[in-house]
């Protein structure tokens, strides 16, 4: 069931401790279902865990969250090889598309390598929601701040579906914040929109409509070039249901 118009969540959130296993699908991934519209079936899933080299070990921990949640959840392993035949067709059959952290640059490259570059704009114009967390959050811009080459620099590489930069745990690393600020301020990174931890960014088309929370006190921001210096402004979000 498509969204009724290419959608997008940005997100450094999404998963929260459980009580019977390590962890569960936070109010930020049931948004992502919310946004989709789907009613009346179990939402269709797909998990993408390519920033952390497609590990089996979280696929299965994803896989009891989704069981709790009433997910129809699947994975798009891309290690050693796509885990499906028709990766295209597989993504448009979703919901949402879920991408989890890691390595944004190792992600970004290994997606070129099987076309989904070329695959995501389609699924995301026929109004599959993408969402994700951190990596998973970035690589729907033109790029941002990763810790991908270890010390924190900036990625200019990314999908670009969004014509923003994103900044990720904006409240939870302290260099993220000044790296940002210094990026926008040289022109290195254009308009750059950050979420703190708990906090995502909703797009309809390349607009950002909302921005909402799983964690009260959390926040978006907004980071421009004025001259040659960066200016913050704080996005209040709407706290969601479950927070």
């Amino acid at each position: 069931m498509p969204a009724d118009a290419p959608t997008i969540l940005a997100t450094s959130g999404g998963y929260r401790p459980a009580d019977r296993h390590r962890l569960d699908f936070a109010p930020l991934v049931h948004h992502a279902v919310e946004l989709s519209g789907v009613t009346s079936r179990a939402p269709r899933v797909c998990h993408l865990g390519t920033a952390g080299g497609d590990q089996r070990w979280f696929n299965a921990e994803l896989d009891e969250a989704a069981r709790g949640a009433g997910f129809d959840l699947s994975h798009l392993n891309l290690f050693s090889m796509p885990s499906v035949e028709d990766v295209e067709g597989h993504l448009l059959g979703q919901d949402v598309i879920w991408v989890n952290g890691g390595s944004v640059a190792n992600l970004l490259a290994v997606w070129r390598v099987h076309g989904l570059d070329q695959i995501l704009p389609r699924v995301w114009q026929a109004g599959v929601v993408l969402a994700g967390v951190s990596a998973g959050s970035i690589c729907w811009y033109v790029g941002g701040t990763t810790d991908s080459f270890g010390p924190l620099r900036a990625v200019t590489n990314g999908l670009a579906l969004l014509p923003y930069a994103n900044g990720v745990h904006y409240d939870s690393e302290a260099a993220r914040r000044p790296l940002v600020q210094r990026l926008v301020a040289d022109g290195t990174l254009p308009e750059t929109h950050c979420t703190d931890d708990g906090v995502g960014l909703v797009y309809r088309g390349t607009e950002l409509v909302e921005t909402v929370t799983e964690v009260r006190g959390s926040g978006g921001y907004v980071v421009t070039r004025d001259g040659d210096r960066a200016v913050e402004r704080r996005l209040e979000p709407r706290v969601l249901p479950g927070a």
